[in-house]
């Protein structure tokens, strides 16, 4: 297999499409309607066994909400059983108990999402009712178990609780957080009426980052789904990453910008991208990070 494109730091695996909440924001557009996706489990742990050949160092599982994939436990076994880190973006509404085993093994981290203190607000952001308070739970079984974790905070709403929801977390434990905008791509370009381009991208996709969707399309970030360079159900992964085609969609991104708050600097369950903080970087993070979306 060829050599990995120097400067890949990870793979953004969308392990299902299917999601316990309809959020606002979504660049995936995931919601309990949505459609697992065609990947068979036979074809995702043939793109972990890729990844891993490549000498890509990280895998995210993402989707969607990835608890909801009854092959999560297997993933996670094969990415750490191949020695890559690990980071489970979930919204962490309903954490199945077995799950928190595997949570806590070494190299796996948690990342969530957190819009608010405010469970009218979170209700009206998510499409849900009543997650608020479930997400907050599982937040502390997290931080009890001393799992390593972060939360992003994606501005979507006019007047949401933003600063507030910060603080909160801090009170709660977590010294990793970022704050962005929504960006305008999947069900944010819809109700924007807009298309997706690639200046809301920040950068650092392609050329850092690589994602998988749950039907196999392989795309930068999970951010730019509309970017495709190839299926992983018909090439192999470095393939795609040694294409025309992916270089063709590189230069078509705007380099990343040395200051503001892009990935890995913010961070939302639609911006999974920001994948440095799993160990041993947690360890090194001495402070909270809190960055104004520009």
């Amino acid at each position: 297999m060829p050599a990995v494109l120097p400067g890949l730091e990870s793979v953004e695996l969308e392990i299902t499409g299917t999601c316990n909440a309809a959020c606002l924001h979504c660049c995936t557009g995931s919601s309990p309607q949505t459609p697992q996706g065609t990947m068979s489990r036979e074809d995702w742990q043939r793109t972990i066994s890729d990844v891993a050949e490549l000498g890509i160092p990280m895998v995210q599982f993402i989707g969607g909400e990835p608890t909801l994939s009854p092959y999560l436990p297997q993933f996670l076994d094969q990415a750490l059983d191949a020695g890559l880190g690990v980071e489970v973006y979930s919204n962490l509404t309903h954490i199945r108990p077995s799950l928190w085993r595997q949570f806590e093994r070494e190299g796996v981290c948690l990342a969530t999402s957190y819009y608010t203190d405010d469970s009218a607000q979170h209700d009206r952001i998510t499409q849900t009712r009543g997650g608020l308070d479930r997400v907050r739970a599982n937040i502390g079984e997290a931080v009890q178990r001393g799992i390593p974790m972060r939360a992003g905070i994606v501005e979507v709403i006019d007047g949401q609780r933003v600063d507030q929801a910060a603080a909160e977390l801090r009170r709660m434990g977590i010294q990793r957080i970022r704050i962005d905008r929504a960006r305008k791509v999947g069900r944010a370009a819809e109700h924007a009426a807009t298309e997706p381009t690639a200046d809301e991208l920040c950068g650092r996709c392609f050329r850092q980052r690589v994602s998988v969707s749950p039907d196999g399309a392989v795309s930068g970030c999970i951010l730019s789904r509309f970017m495709v360079a190839g299926n992983v159900r018909e090439q192999r992964l470095a393939d795609i990453l040694h294409s025309d085609r992916w270089a063709q969609l590189t230069a078509a991104v705007p380099l990343p910008q040395p200051t503001g708050g892009c990935p890995p600097d913010d961070s939302s369950d639609c911006d999974p991208a920001n994948t440095e903080a799993c160990p041993p970087a947690y360890g090194l993070a001495p402070a909270p990070v809190l960055e104004a979306a520009s």
